[in-house]
């Protein structure tokens, strides 16, 4: 089995956004803002190599929307999707399966291609099953009115289209190594993978934990639909990764790629970080 970060590229949202009712005074010690009050993130996703599967975990925001969506999102860095897959030597083609977290288009926007001179959407990996969770598809083509700038169709529709659309069974085992684990605070039915690795439990935390500053249980953002919910599900995730020694993987985290956990007096603190190739 292997196992790599694959780094898409950075972008800026809101802080306030990001952090939700903590202070500025407070989070801005964590990811210093710009002067318009924008934080750096990553959109860093996982490349799996487990059997004779290829799977790659989320695709970041990708390149196909116009200059006008981009400019919202001050895009920079080095790294893009084709270069970090290039890296390690696989190609689009390569892909056997895309697992996505949930459907925002900072986590699925790498999915589909733009063919070009007006005619339509291609997919970006085409010999790829594209999995999603059967509720979370529900919820994102029926959009409701807050999260519906995140929910692009032409992110969405087109896999269904090319009939490339599974849905997971959520009861089951994705993969020989990896499980999934719900969570519905953030937006409904988002799936963390949880990967068995050198006997290690990693899990991938998506936009539940989306860096390490937002291990305190009312570091929720603002995007968040069910805060109270997250509150919940991140106080039981990080629970179970101290008493368990779990690896936490942040997906939006531009300094620190991997965590593990401590209880201390004052809570569950960070012990140690690390890259995922220390592992």
């Amino acid at each position: 089995m292997e196992i790599h970060s694959i780094n898409t590229g950075l972008f800026k949202l809101d802080g306030g956004a990001m952090f939700g009712v903590v202070p500025k005074t407070l989070w801005q010690k964590v990811n210093p803002p710009d002067e318009n009050n924008m934080c750096t993130w990553a959109m860093r996703c996982l490349l799996v190599k487990d059997g004779d599967r290829l799977i790659l975990i989320d695709n970041g925001i990708g390149t196909k929307q116009e200059a006008k969506f981009f400019n919202h999102y001050y895009l920079h860095g080095d790294d893009s999707l084709d270069k970090s897959l290039s890296t390690l030597g696989v190609e689009k083609k390569d892909i056997t399966d895309v697992l996505l977290t949930h459907l925002h288009f900072d986590h699925c926007g790498g999915s589909i291609v733009n063919k070009g001179d007006g005619a339509g959407w291609d997919l970006a990996f085409p010999n790829a099953t594209y999995w999603s969770h059967k509720d979370h598809w529900e919820w994102a083509t029926k959009p409701n009115p807050r999260e519906k700038a995140s929910f692009l169709k032409e992110n969405i529709l087109p896999i269904q289209e090319s009939g490339h659309l599974k849905f997971v069974d959520e009861n089951a085992p994705f993969s020989e190594n990896i499980s999934l684990r719900i969570s519905s605070g953030h937006t409904d039915h988002m799936m963390l993978p949880v990967i068995k690795y050198k006997n290690e439990t990693i899990v991938f935390c998506a936009d539940l934990i989306p860096s390490s500053g937002h291990l305190g249980l009312s570091w929720v953002m603002a995007y968040d639909t069910r805060p109270l919910l997250t509150m919940s599900e991140k106080e039981d995730l990080l629970t179970t990764a101290v008493k368990e020694n779990w690896t936490l993987c942040f997906e939006h985290d531009s300094k620190v790629e991997c965590a593990k956990l401590v209880e201390t007096e004052k809570g569950i603190k960070i012990e140690q970080t690390f890259k995922l190739s220390e592992i």
